[in-house]
């Protein structure tokens, strides 16, 4: 089952990643997912029936462990991806949700949701992470783990509701920081040598322990709950290999998608036709 899952995910993210490449113009209402994340702001947008027609993403600094540091150059930086949607779809980027690391507090959901509204969106929804993540897997049972650039968020999965959430800060930044420190480079240099796939194996030496790390946070929130998989998502873990580094720690099956850069955001998306179904059933909705 868990690999049907992976199929079914990774046939999806495929269309998100060519409607990237390629947006579709539209002629109907369409619903964007904002992730505004540590090092990447990533913009998604998927139609009335949830399908992705669109898409683009910019590093951004503007992000600290889930606090947002930069306000201002935020809401530049989003404004910038919707206006840039707009005028390849032809249509007006309206309605979105946003998204927040779990249990971080009420100021950063604010926060977070004032930038998306400040870039001109009618925010709809506010999501956590690791939740929004869930709109693109659907699994029942198990734990979602979106590894972002800043924070590892947690979402423990039962009947198909989350139970439990966690945040903790540590995440690809931290990955960065230490590849700096034993190459003897630059915090950016150091990020454009961990992304380069000819320096996978190289990589992945210097930041085992920090994955071993990730994989300690994961353990230690799981523990108390019947959790048989982990999947992740979230741009840290295009990292090559690291899924099984965190399966040897934790001694359970761990799966990850193809692309899990684009898992959060377009789950994010998703959860604005959620909104949408309870508005037809009188159900008013969160924001």
């Amino acid at each position: 089952m868990s690999h049907l899952v992976m199929d079914r995910v990774n046939e999806l993210l495929r269309k998100t990643e060519n409607c990237i490449k390629l947006p579709q113009c539209q002629k109907g209402e369409l619903y964007a997912g904002i992730d505004l994340g540590t090092a990447y702001m990533v913009l998604i947008v998927v139609d009335a029936q949830g399908n992705p027609v669109a898409g683009s993403y910019r590093f951004a600094n503007v992000v600290k462990d889930g606090v947002v540091v930069d306000f201002c150059g935020a809401a530049s930086i989003l404004k910038e991806l919707k206006r840039e949607i707009e005028e390849k779809t032809g249509v007006e980027l309206v309605k979105a949700a946003g998204s927040f690391p779990p249990d971080t507090g009420s100021s950063v959901e604010r926060a977070h949701y004032y930038i998306c509204e400040g870039a001109g969106f009618e925010v709809i929804r506010m999501q956590d992470e690791p939740s929004a993540a869930n709109n693109v897997l659907q699994i029942k049972n198990g734990a979602v783990v979106d590894i972002g650039g800043g924070t590892t968020g947690i979402a423990i999965i039962q009947n198909g509701q989350v139970v439990y959430t966690a945040d903790e800060p540590t995440g690809g930044t931290h990955f960065s920081l230490v590849t700096a420190g034993a190459k003897k480079l630059s915090f950016e240099e150091a990020e454009e040598f961990k992304k380069d796939p000819a320096n996978g194996k190289e990589v992945m030496l210097i930041v085992k322990p920090v994955i071993q790390k990730v994989a300690s946070i994961i353990k230690t929130h799981i523990q108390k709950y019947q959790v048989n998989a982990v999947y992740l998502a979230g741009g840290t873990c295009c990292l090559d290999g690291i899924e099984n580094i965190i399966e040897q720690e934790i001694q359970i099956p761990v799966l990850k998608p193809e692309n899990p850069l684009f898992v959060t955001p377009l789950g994010i998306a998703l959860s604005c036709l959620e909104v949408k179904k309870d508005e037809g059933r009188g159900i008013a909705a969160a924001y």
